[in-house]
């Protein structure tokens, strides 16, 4: 089912000129003795949106292409009510280092679940997807101009069917398809299961497709899923069996090609059509159990087109009180070499985000133009563990870090990318498509859960 909802209503713009930031600034600073991390040099950061969020269940976010590094964001309403759940892309052009943040949807839900992804197509325009958080069936999406992703076209919606509750937007194009764009979601009839549409006109029209991966439990159930894509003819998938608060979860692979769901090895397991009975059909590559209770966080391609990953675990929770639980997660770093998974723990991930999510860390994301180097988000020594106590209010903060490997994961070099903040730094993602320097962007400010946050969006060239 389609409709087109007509573009009168207003497309919000707010502009951030590099200008009026300081970006030149650096501060040198020395780390606390003993923390095996090398004295960081920092960068003001440019200023972005004064008002963002994003989840992490939906991919790409951040696209660089052409003059442009587009990101995802849903506002708050922390400083002007009346942005509350604007579905937002905002769009850096990198020649005038100017900011734009153009609303695709105004006040679609106050709620970071409803970020949108995007996609470049073949004729340089941008396709924007989004969705609302489990409340309805509908699929949202726009298209821009040529080569303009701050002038966009109608939105449009797909209903996948009339019992669908939809959650998450993650499309991807594969050129060896005729340009088939596949967007993965949750929720089809109802099911709370990955889910699958696709398109055979660049995002125009939509078909709906099935469940690709099935929980045969008693209660409603649902792999959390990522996704990375080479662009021509395979999509790899890490995943769940569960949310970490309803099930001791592992992490498993697989990747779809030519219509068929396979192990990391190869081996056929499904048709995409048919998809995975359970879970545990595909390559399991982390056993969880009730002390060590995972859950999927970023993934990238290598040279090779191998898959690269970061998950969380959370530690120590099978008999934890509710105030201990999720007081210690970790980072874990993940490789396929072409015969096997090798699995390293990476980083302390420090402690939860708030009480109720006990699972929710300050992220990390993976450099896709150098697998080895990471990005985190931790308000511990990454290789301590020792509470990072800001010097600008006395309280703990989550700070960003940069982590690089020479030995395929087995030990990380660390370096402090920001340091005794007064506000709390999540949720880093690395821009996608550059040809030169890297991109990082970040949410800077207070989390206090996925409908209630007061956060800028900041990012730097990391690579400066």
């Amino acid at each position: 089912m389609q409709t087109d909802i007509p573009n009168s209503d207003r497309t919000n713009r707010h502009h951030f000129s590099s200008l009026s930031i300081v970006f030149s600034l650096l501060v040198l600073i020395t780390l606390v003795a003993g923390c095996g991390q090398e004295t960081s040099t920092l960068q003001e950061p440019i200023l972005l949106s004064d008002d963002g969020g994003w989840c992490w269940f939906q991919d790409p976010r951040i696209v660089a292409h052409g003059d442009h590094i587009v990101l995802a964001s849903v506002a708050s309403g922390h400083i002007h009510p009346d942005r509350a759940g604007d579905v937002d892309a905002i769009i850096h052009t990198m020649s005038s280092g100017e900011t734009e943040v153009v609303t695709l949807h105004d006040q679609l839900e106050a709620n970071d679940h409803a970020t949108p992804a995007f996609l470049v197509r073949p004729d340089e325009r941008w396709l924007a997807v989004y969705t609302q958080h489990h409340h309805d069936s509908l699929m949202y999406y726009r298209i821009s101009e040529p080569g303009n992703p701050a002038a966009w076209g109608d939105e449009q919606t797909f209903v996948p069917s009339e019992e669908t509750v939809i959650t998450y937007s993650n499309p991807w194009m594969l050129e060896s398809e005729d340009n088939r764009i596949y967007n993965f979601y949750r929720g089809l009839d109802n099911s709370f299961k990955p889910s699958w549409m696709w398109s055979d006109d660049l995002g125009e029209s939509w078909e709906s497709g099935s469940i690709f991966i099935d929980v045969p439990a008693r209660f409603r159930h649902r792999p959390y899923v990522r996704y990375r894509s080479n662009g021509s003819d395979t999509i790899h998938m890490i995943y769940t069996e569960g949310h970490p608060r309803d099930y001791d979860n592992s992490v498993y692979h697989i990747y779809y090609r030519d219509g068929v769901l396979h192990q990391s090895d190869g081996t056929p397991v499904a048709s995409l059509s048919d998809g995975l009975e359970r879970p545990e059909e595909g390559t399991l590559l982390y056993q969880g159990d009730a002390d060590h209770v995972a859950w999927t966080t970023d993934m990238v391609l290598d040279s090779r087109e191998f898959p690269r990953i970061v998950f969380s675990v959370k530690v120590g929770s099978a008999n934890a009180t509710p105030e201990e639980n999720g007081m210690d997660q970790r980072y874990y770093y993940g490789r396929w070499n072409g015969e096997e998974w090798v699995v390293h723990e990476m980083a302390y991930a420090g402690t939860r985000l708030y009480r109720g999510e006990d699972e929710y860390t300050g992220l990390a994301a993976i450099d896709p133009k150098n697998p080895e180097v990471v990005y985190i988000s931790t308000d511990a020594d990454p290789e301590t563990g020792e509470p990072l106590i800001s010097d600008a209010d006395g309280e703990r903060h989550y700070e960003i870090f940069r982590g690089e490997t020479t030995n395929g994961g087995e030990e990380w070099q660390w370096t402090a990318l920001t340091a005794h903040s007064d506000r709390d730094n999540l949720r880093p993602v690395v821009a996608d498509g550059l040809e030169n320097g890297t991109f990082l962007a970040w949410l800077r400010g207070e989390y206090r859960s996925y409908t209630d946050y007061s956060q800028e969006v900041v990012g730097i060239w990391a690579d400066r």
